[in-house]
Formats: structure tokens, sequence, C-alpha cells
């Protein structure tokens, strides 16, 4: 990996992110606490990469980065407000880069104040696991921000496909409306969630079924994804949402995970 890689967040893409490339070179991490600190390098650790890792909750430690990936909550201002700071503090020739799965990425390219060395970079949860990084690269990029961007995927073992700066990209775009359409069909057919699963694995070939997906996904995430897609979110999902149940972040979702996430 020829770039010196830094990833701000310790969530689920930071982390596998993180992991994948502490196996092909140096990654520096950005934590916001001592405490998430603490379990990135427990969770990247288990990923086996720990040894060229290194998680810092000080912005200085990016300071020789070339390649900063934010990794950061689903929201614009909080990701604007982060890639503005990160532009005043690293060198010109650095290149930004947002996780996001549903936001502008030209917005995101004009708030960090760096369009002509920025690109979206959509990873896919298990990172370890998807092969995909949906590439989303503002009109203002130079052909080089295009080329390093695809030379870094590549020495992540991923295969980068351009897609156009719309809503969703493709997979949220062309995902998210299936997904809900097994809840509605699940809200009126009475139909139990492992059976709606169970056809969709073993009738259309998916290695999980909608409903075991969203859990994984958050569904939270996902109503925040569907609202931006203006796709109609099942009452089901909502009403899930606001009693907590979020997927398996929560212990709890269309499934009960005992044992794990909060």
């Amino acid at each position: 990996m020829e770039e010196r890689l830094g990833i701000v967040g310790t969530g689920a893409i930071a982390c596998g992110l993180a992991a994948v490339a502490a196996e092909r070179g140096e990654v520096v991490v950005l934590a916001r606490s001592a405490e998430s600190a603490s379990r990135a390098r427990e969770t990247v650790g288990a990923g086996g990469g720990s040894s060229s890792l290194r998680v810092e909750t000080e912005h200085d430690a990016l300071a020789d980065a070339t390649f900063i990936v934010e990794a950061i909550v689903e929201d614009h201002d909080a990701k604007a407000q982060l890639l503005g700071d990160l532009h005043r503090r690293t060198g010109p020739d650095a290149i930004l880069a947002t996780t996001t799965s549903s936001l502008s990425v030209e917005a995101l390219a004009g708030a960090a104040g760096r369009a002509q060395r920025f690109v979206g970079l959509h990873v896919f949860n298990p990172v370890r696991k998807m092969a995909l990084i949906e590439l989303v690269v503002p009109q203002a990029a130079d052909d080089g921000t295009r080329e390093r961007a695809r030379a870094l995927c590549e020495a992540l073992g991923k295969t980068a496909v351009e897609v156009p700066d719309v809503p969703g990209f493709v997979v949220n775009r062309l995902l998210f409306p299936y997904l809900f359409a097994a809840v509605s069909l699940m809200e009126t057919t009475g139909l139990e969630p492992d059976a709606v699963d169970t056809c969709m694995r073993l009738g259309a070939g998916h290695p999980m079924g909608p409903l075991a997906l969203l859990d994984l996904v958050g569904l939270d995430v996902a109503q925040a994804i569907g609202e931006r897609l203006g796709a109609v979110v099942p009452l089901t999902l909502r009403e899930r949402v606001a009693d907590g149940a979020l997927g398996r972040k929560a212990s709890r979702g269309f499934y009960d995970y005992p044992g794990s996430g909060g």
C-alpha cells in the first residue's frame, strides 16, 4: 500500500477498513476518546492486523497521512465539519475521502474545501468479506485523484466501480426498496421473518435474507437511508426503531441476538 492511510472513526466500517489496511501497510485510526480508541484496538486486533495499526485521539496523528478516510456517523453536518477541519490540518496533496452510503459526495467535497483532492468510497460491511467499493469522484477532482483512489482500493484487495453521485449510488438505490418490500410483505401476510428470509436464501440464492440483512445494517440506518432515497419506509420498521430495536447492535430487531450489541 503506497498511501499513508488515516481513518477517522471507530465504528464497524472504520475498524473493518483498518483491519484490512493494517495487513497491507501502516494505518492510523483517529478515535474521538480514549474509550473508543481502546475498543478499536481490541476490534482490529481481533482481526489479526494490529501490528501495523496506531489508534490515536489527537488530530496531529494524521499530519503525515496522504489519504484520509472519514468514517463517522451518517450525518451531513457532522461529516462536513470534520472534513473541513481535516482540510485545514493536512497537506495540500493529501486526498480526503468519505464513506457515506447515501449523502451527496459533491456537497461533502465542497464542504471539505478541496474538491480536487476528494472522493467518495462507499465501503460495505463486513469489510473483510465484501469485495466492492463504490467510487464516487466529484466533478472538480483531477485524474490523479481518481487514479490514486483506484490504486488504494486495489491495494486493499477491493474492486472499485465508479458510480454516479445520486442518492444511494447503485447498491443502496436498488437494495433498500427490496428490503422494505420484504418488511411490507411480512406486514400484510403475517409471515414470520425467518420464513421470508428462508425463501430468499433458498429460492433466490441470497447469502442472507432481507430481514436479517436489515438487522445487520441497523434499522435506524436503514430508515435514514430510505428517507434520503425517497422510499416508503414500512411502519413496522419505524416502530422498531422508535422502540430501540435497532438490529444486531441493540441485540434485537426483527430477530433477537442474545449476548450481542448494547
